[in-house]
């Protein structure tokens, strides 16, 4: 786990841990891309305001997928709260890289279950994710795998919970009926497939998931847990957020990496 002090800071680190494994990646014929997959949300922003700073000091994309993690059936990819929006707005907008070299789930595709399963395949065909950048939900959820989601779930439609729906109300002028009911997302086995996970977490609202994904056993209640098997996990945390992990698992953290 790496605490630090503010949602910035957060940004700031994991910007430059994206942008280290870039520049670090060799581009073979073999491998010719770094692939990046890639959230939305309030952390997402800071995140994106670093990369794009980055971008404007000399920091290429030729050589980088991406791959978002999620999308919500039934809003046009031009809805201001649609994740394709989200992500030109924030960052596809403000760096050089191709349009074929970005992937976002499409909820508008006339066969959703095979819009997931083309995805999944074009994933491997870029031989899988190289690093998975995630924030967590307050019930535990990475991307939209709810509690109950299946360990090696995989790209899907899923159900998004009362808990969500109410939860995303705010992006929606507060008006609950206008949240969509259902999404597409990576599901857990997809995550847990990546070669390196950073989840960041921010505010007291994170604790209680940050808690059981720490001091728990592995639970379909809490999904995070899942990535209690992943072998390079990093948790990058506020103090708040954290406030619910004791001192014995902050000092010798098992589920996770240092980033330093």
């Amino acid at each position: 786990m790496y605490l630090i002090e503010t949602e910035d800071n957060i940004g700031f680190l994991t910007a430059s841990y994206i942008k280290n494994r870039i520049k670090s990646f060799v581009s073979t014929k073999d491998n010719p891309y770094f692939v990046l997959a890639l959230p939305t949300g309030g952390t997402a922003i800071n995140l994106y305001g670093h990369l794009v700073k980055f971008y404007k000091e000399g920091l290429s994309f030729d050589k980088v997928v991406t791959f978002n993690l999620d999308e919500y059936v039934g809003l046009s990819e031009n809805h201001p709260q649609s994740y394709h929006s989200f992500m030109f707005k924030n960052l596809f907008n403000h760096i050089k890289i191709s349009k074929e070299q970005i992937n976002i789930l499409n909820g508008n595709a006339a066969n959703l279950e095979q819009e997931c399963t083309n995805y999944e395949e074009k994933m491997k065909k870029y031989g899988g994710i190289d690093l998975f950048i995630g924030g967590i939900g307050r019930n535990g959820h990475i991307a939209f795998n709810e509690p109950g989601s299946a360990f090696n779930s995989k790209t899907r439609v899923v159900d998004l919970t009362p808990n969500t729906i109410s939860a995303n109300a705010r992006f929606f002028n507060d008006d609950i009926s206008q949240v969509p009911t259902r999404a597409l997302t990576m599901g857990l086995g997809t995550i847990m497939s990546a070669k390196e996970v950073i989840i960041m977490a921010t505010g007291a609202k994170k604790s209680q998931a940050l808690y059981h994904a720490f001091e728990d056993k592995q639970s379909t209640s809490w999904p995070v847990t899942v990535l209690q098997k992943h072998p390079r996990t990093f948790i990058i945390a506020d103090k708040a957020a954290a406030a619910e992990i004791s001192k014995t698992t902050k000092r010798d953290c098992g589920l996770c990496s240092f980033i330093n």
